[in-house]
């Protein structure tokens, strides 16, 4: 992370020895390693690998996060629930990042906002689980946590937490990065080519709406262009990366000095987050986390009480600095009306500058009388609608949405304008963890999403 020409400014010896006192507390979610010494070793390896992120990519990122919690840009943060390392192919990254470009169009366009992208990719591989183990019949087996740690087939020898699994997510995320910077810097994204993201796709009426607004941009660069306006900054976009911060070995391992100021930055991901079943105050993961100087995101479920988020911000952002706090709500389309505001008031009076994204996906679960995972889009758009309606009572700023979407024809969660059914469902059921939105449903999401922006401007 050094320049030639930089000076070297050393981490002090208490940074150091901080980076490790997550050691000494109670960590949840972990896996049951067999062989420590295994784990030591494969974890030495990837400390010595190259960053998958640099120090200067995510200030930039805490710059712009800065912005929209002060409702001057909106926050685009999707993907899937679970990457695997099959799935990690050209195609389906192509068609996530895809999904995504078309999304933050409509919202930039719809809203009249700048639109910070980021996707749930290139690190999305631990799962935390509300089972330690899981039982098929007579067969007590570990519970799949994620490609990093085991496999999901059901036998002894896939489910053994495996630490070579570490590098190998290491370096699905450095393939996953390198394809994703080609596609947003290389020509792919440019605003001129909003038609051919298109391609390839069923008709359905979001597509038939995002053809026509893909038109109307189309007519207004022509006319700029032929007036002489350069859109040579067109051609490329910001992206940045995100996933949950689970497995801390991992993230541990990742985690560098920055030459040019001598603090620690967590090099596995631009942004990370912590969830809801490890955001325990005095937990290995919250102190981890506080010690680094990515910008960094909590969920908070509906049960969330105003002294744990006062805490919470003490604790990761005690300098109150825009950016580096996010709060991604997830209370549910039946309780965000009554759960959030309160919330809200109390973050608003200690006038902390967090910026505030909606979950509308974790919260909103069910599961069919068939033995589907699923959620109802109805009730996605009505967590949405909810969020809006609570920051505009309490007069603060709706930051963003984090959805997990695919962006493939998968049918995984009931409704929306294709009306997927539970006999539908499986059809092209394809998840290993949680429902995530499909291609169509994400772009009928993003315009009732622009149309809620444009509203609250």
């Amino acid at each position: 992370m050094q320049m030639p020409d930089e000076s070297v400014v050393a981490p002090t010896p208490e940074l150091l020895a901080g980076l490790d006192y997550w050691r000494t507390l109670d960590i949840k979610q972990q896996p049951q390693w067999s062989d420590p010494t295994q784990v030591a070793k494969v974890t030495g390896e990837l400390a010595s690998l190259p960053p998958l992120v640099f120090a200067g990519e995510v200030d930039i990122l805490k710059d712009r996060l800065a912005t929209a919690a002060l409702g001057k840009s909106f926050v685009l943060q999707g993907g899937d629930c679970a990457e695997t390392f099959e799935g990690a192919t050209a195609n389906n990254i192509r068609n996530r990042i895809k999904t995504l470009l078309q999304m933050a169009v409509v919202l930039t366009y719809g809203a009249s906002v700048p639109v910070v992208k980021m996707g749930r990719m290139a690190g999305q591989f631990a799962k935390p689980r509300s089972n330690d183990s899981e039982t098929r019949g007579d067969v007590t087996l570990p519970a799949y946590r994620g490609d990093i740690v085991n496999g999901y087939d059901f036998t002894p020898e896939s489910r053994t937490a495996d630490p070579q699994r570490i590098l190998r997510g290491y370096h699905t995320s450095a393939s996953t990065l390198n394809l994703i910077r080609a596609f947003t810097t290389g020509g792919f994204a440019d605003l001129r080519q909003v038609h051919s993201w298109n391609k390839g796709f069923s008709s359905n009426p979001a597509n038939q709406r995002y053809d026509s607004m893909a038109k109307k941009i189309d007519k207004a660069i022509r006319f700029m262009e032929a007036a002489g306006a350069n859109f040579d900054e067109l051609r490329t976009v910001e992206f940045y990366t995100a996933h949950e911060a689970l497995l801390l070995e991992y993230e541990r391992a990742l985690t560098r000095i920055d030459s040019r100021s001598g603090l620690a930055y967590n090099t596995s991901s631009h942004f990370q987050w912590i969830g809801e079943r490890t955001r325990g105050l005095e937990d290995a993961h919250i102190d981890f986390l506080s010690r680094t100087e990515n910008p960094i995101g909590v969920k908070l479920g509906p049960t969330v009480t105003r002294d744990e988020v006062l805490a919470l911000i003490e604790k990761l952002d005690p300098k109150r600095e825009p950016g580096r706090l996010t709060f991604i709500t997830r209370m549910g389309a039946g309780k965000i009306r009554d759960a959030l505001p309160p919330i809200l008031e109390i973050v608003k009076e200690a006038e902390a500058p967090v910026l505030w994204i909606t979950d509308p996906m974790h919260g909103n679960g069910i599961t069919t009388p068939t033995g589907y995972k699923t959620r109802r889009f109805d009730d996605v758009v009505d967590e949405v609608h909810g969020f809006f309606d609570a920051h505009k009572w309490v007069g603060t700023y709706p930051g963003g949405i984090h959805v997990e979407l695919t962006g493939d024809d998968v049918t995984e969660c009931l409704g929306g304008s294709e009306n997927i059914d539970e006999e539908t469902l499986a059809t092209r059921y394809e998840s290993l963890c949680d429902p995530r939105l499909n291609h169509m449903q994400s772009l009928e999401l993003a315009f009732l999403v622009s149309e809620k922006l444009a509203e609250h401007s």
